[in-house]
Parts: C-alpha cells; sequence; structure tokens
C-alpha cells in the first residue's frame, strides 16, 4: 500500500474516533445535571430534596423505557428494576401518569403489558397508566411520547449509561425532562450494553438532527386530558 494511501487511511480512522467520542461526551455533558435522582440500592427511596426537584418541572408523566421480558412474560431484571424506580416516584406524587413505552411488535413478544401487569400489582391505578405499544427504540419512544402523547415535560426512568441519550434526545424533542436513574444492580452483560451504547449515542445524535418519522405514528391520545 502506498504510504500516502495509508497516511489518508490512518487519518481517516483518527479523525472517526475523535468524532465518535467527541459526539459522546457532548452528549453526556450536556445531560448530566438533568438527572435528578439515581437509585444505587434495592431499596433506595427517592429522597425529599430528589422529589421537590423533579417537581419542580411540573412532569407530565414518568416514561419508563422498556427492555426485555422473560419467557413468562414476567419483566427482566434491568427492565423490573426500572420499573420499582418509577413505582417510587408515583407513590411520591412526583407525576400523575405512567407513560410505559416498549416493544410490542409482535403478538407473542408484549413488553408493555408485561410493564403494566407488574406497576398495577404495585398499586398504580390502571387510569393512571399510558402504554405505547410501539416504542421500537429510544429515540422513537422519545418521539411519540411528544407526538402522540402530546407530553410537555416528564421524568425519564432508565440506567444511567442509557439516561443521557434519552434526556439528549427530549431535549430536541422539546420536551422538559429530568432522569431517575435505576442502578439498583449490575447487570450481566453490562460492559457490552456500555460499549454499543457509545455507537447508539452518536447514531440518535445525527437522528435528532434531520427527525425521521418513527415506524408508527397514529391519532393524539394526550397524556394530561
Amino acid at each position: 500500500m502506498p504510504s500516502r494511501v495509508l497516511f489518508t487511511l490512518i487519518k481517516i480512522i483518527i479523525i472517526s474516533v475523535i468524532v465518535i467520542i467527541g459526539l459522546n461526551f457532548y452528549v453526556i455533558k450536556s445531560t448530566q445535571s438533568d438527572i435528578a435522582a439515581v437509585f444505587e440500592q434495592p431499596d433506595d427511596t427517592a429522597t425529599d430534596q430528589e422529589i421537590s426537584k423533579m417537581k419542580s418541572i411540573e412532569p407530565d408523566c414518568i416514561l419508563v423505557l422498556g427492555a426485555s421480558v422473560n419467557a413468562d412474560g414476567t419483566p427482566s431484571s434491568i427492565l423490573e428494576d426500572r420499573l420499582d424506580t418509577a413505582i417510587d416516584l408515583y407513590h411520591k406524587g412526583v407525576a400523575p401518569k405512567l407513560l410505559l413505552s416498549g416493544d410490542n411488535g409482535q403478538m407473542v413478544y408484549n413488553e408493555v403489558q408485561a410493564m403494566k401487569n407488574y406497576v398495577m400489582k404495585a398499586g398504580v391505578a390502571e387510569e393512571d397508566i399510558f402504554l405505547d405499544h410501539a416504542g421500537f427504540s429510544t429515540y422513537e419512544s422519545v418521539y411519540r411520547a411528544n407526538y402522540i402523547f402530546k407530553v410537555d415535560s416528564m421524568i425519564v426512568v432508565t440506567q444511567t449509561y442509557h439516561l443521557y441519550r434519552t434526556l439528549y434526545g427530549c431535549k430536541r424533542m422539546g420536551i422538559e425532562a429530568m432522569g431517575a436513574a435505576s442502578d439498583q444492580y449490575t447487570y450481566s452483560g453490562q460492559e457490552k450494553r456500555e460499549v454499543r451504547e457509545v455507537m447508539a449515542r452518536d447514531k440518535d445524535f445525527v437522528k435528532w438532527i434531520f427527525k425521521p418519522q418513527p415506524t408508527f405514528l397514529g391519532d393524539a391520545v394526550p397524556i394530561s386530558d
């Protein structure tokens, strides 16, 4: 390989790495201060100070982002922790509604029904639960929260590594949002998730520039009506 071609290739690689790292740094730094609470132990509960901070934006709802469910239809451990965090915030009066967003793209796979069953067993009133069956990605969940459910402000519940990208999307969609991190456990395969998230942040950064429509839209279902 000629030295000039090799030099060009190396330069392209270096620039690509700088862009990848730079965009990640920007997404994280621009949203860090929006994380209002971090649940680090199984029995953690929101403090009065955290509750006050989250309620200051008068959230329309608490958005819980979906994750895998078990073969028996129950939430996986990572999803269960998100739901436990949201349940705590709901019962503390942080927001009046839950928006459960996940993948229901197949008849045999339904994240949102598993989520609904779980929170109702914990005392969340059915009339306070809204389901987004087409939350196939973080991007689509945030887009649809505003476009379909007419959410102007909300609390987002997921793990910290995932919150940065979600909160950045909220900013781009014009949603005032704060995050509550459900970090009660270290999960199997977390290292792989962290690596994948680097590329996912970059991908969503670009998507939020162009704002392509999600897989499904539909009629509005205002969460505040």
